[in-house]
């Protein structure tokens, strides 16, 4: 069955009455001022399909278990090595499935899982079977799936590996481009196939040169950027190079390249980004709860990059919300409001963050996914609000129903089937005492 639509919003506008054809989980054809038909789907206000550009679905294990220990983002990571050493293919799947489940029914219709939990406890090799949990998960609950199978070779600059971060590692870049490409034929599920270098703390600077060219140019290369400053110290006294200026010298700055946080950058830094036409993923929640610090994004857009938004480590799953953090952080920061159009929030949320997954064409634009998330835009919370500016009222509670590739797949808060991601979210947590 089509798509009827009363009001699709986007980046360009507002259009009423809208009809989309639909064939192959990809939209065919598009009417404006149409009536419906009598097999249509028929929708209310409607928005793109909303990107999870940057997803680490197992930290979803500390959500309300780290408050009381304070610290800051290193202390945390500890509470982090220690929820992944937990993980095998079975209780991943479990968990994934549920995170997936929470982002799906909250309005988000694609996701980049930045995975690094490849191995055995002990660095032994599974034969896949991690990454294909992960993607077996996706599938489950409906949700598209970018996997950024991610390199992870160092503990540090110069410094080996940790017992906890044994499981992460391939051992060195050619070992881990060749179970990149063996797994690019085996992760089935639906799956979309992409890659990440951890960061310049976890991967060498000549490692970094040789996964980004063993990688051919359809592939999207994630990697976390300068999220603390204590990565920009480390960088400079090793290279003499800041974060940016490495991964530019190495070959990874490019139109298919996203920069995963970017918090703490330079003006050099800035304009490397934005000549490269990279996407920057910002996750305010996380940066927020992380004390990470509130990144130069409306400098990175006037640059020349874009924007994507990433729910990070899961401690929040609302889309609405992380998009809304970056003119919220963007006020915070500079003392102004309207840092950001809303056409540049939305934006941000749909089509680039659809980018960044490697997707081209943007949802619901002909030849791109049917994806879309319809609003409730009589709810407490956006009653009132302009269209355009639902973005800034909503919260995940009024996603009434998400689509994806024509299909519903969640509705009113609940999987298509009537699953509720609480019942999995309890399932799956009790594995994770």
């Amino acid at each position: 069955m089509n798509i009827w639509c009363d009001r699709v919003v986007d980046a360009d506008g507002v259009r009423e009455r809208v009809r989309f054809t639909h064939a192959g989980g990809l939209v065919a054809a598009v009417e404006t001022d149409v009536a419906p038909r009598g097999d249509d789907v028929v929708l209310g206000t409607v928005i793109p399909g909303v990107a999870n550009a940057h997803s680490h679905a197992f930290h979803r294990v500390l959500r309300g278990r780290t408050h009381a220990h304070g610290g800051d983002f290193w202390r945390w990571r500890e509470s982090m090595y220690a929820a992944a050493a937990r993980l095998d293919p079975e209780s991943y799947f479990e968990l994934a499935r549920a995170v997936f489940a929470e982002m799906v029914t909250s309005g988000y219709t694609a996701v980049g899982e930045f995975h690094y939990v490849h191995h055995r406890q002990d660095g032994t090799p599974y034969p896949h079977e991690m990454e294909r949990a992960v993607a077996a998960a996706a599938e489950s609950v409906g949700i598209r799936l970018t996997l950024l199978d991610t390199a992870y070779l160092t503990g540090g600059i110069d410094r080996p590996l940790a017992p906890k971060q044994e499981r992460f590692s391939d051992g060195s870049a050619g070992a881990y481009l060749d179970r990149w490409h063996e797994l690019r034929d085996r992760v089935g599920h639906g799956a979309r196939l992409g890659a990440a270098v951890h960061s310049v703390r976890a991967v060498p600077r000549d490692a970094i040169a040789q996964i980004a060219a063993g990688l051919t140019a359809d592939v999207p290369l994630h990697v976390h950027l300068s999220e603390q400053p204590q990565e920009n110290a480390d960088c400079v006294a090793a290279y003499g190079l800041t974060p940016t200026e490495l991964l530019s010298e190495a070959g990874v700055l490019s139109a298919r390249a996203t920069a995963v946080h970017a918090t703490h950058l330079t003006g050099g830094d800035i304009a490397l980004l934005g000549e490269a036409g990279a996407s920057i993923v910002m996750c305010p929640t996380t940066e927020a709860d992380l004390g990470d610090g509130i990144g130069p994004a409306r400098e990175l857009l006037s640059a020349g990059a874009r924007l994507a938004i990433g729910s990070d480590q899961n401690a929040v799953v609302d889309p609405f919300l992380e998009t809304r953090g970056l003119e919220m952080h963007e006020r915070l920061a500079h003392g102004a409001r309207g840092r950001f159009a809303p056409a540049e929030i939305l934006r941000a949320a749909t089509a680039d963050g659809y980018r960044s997954l490697g997707w081209q064409v943007a949802p619901l634009q002909p030849g791109g996914p049917c994806d879309l998330v319809e609003i409730d835009a009589a709810s407490a919370r956006t009653l009132g609000s302009h269209p355009t500016e639902l973005m800034l009222t909503a919260t995940a509670a009024d996603a009434r129903r998400v689509i994806v590739g024509g299909h519903t797949v969640a509705s009113r808060g609940r999987l298509a089937d009537g699953t509720s991601p609480a019942q999995l979210l309890h399932d799956a947590l009790r594995r994770f005492p």
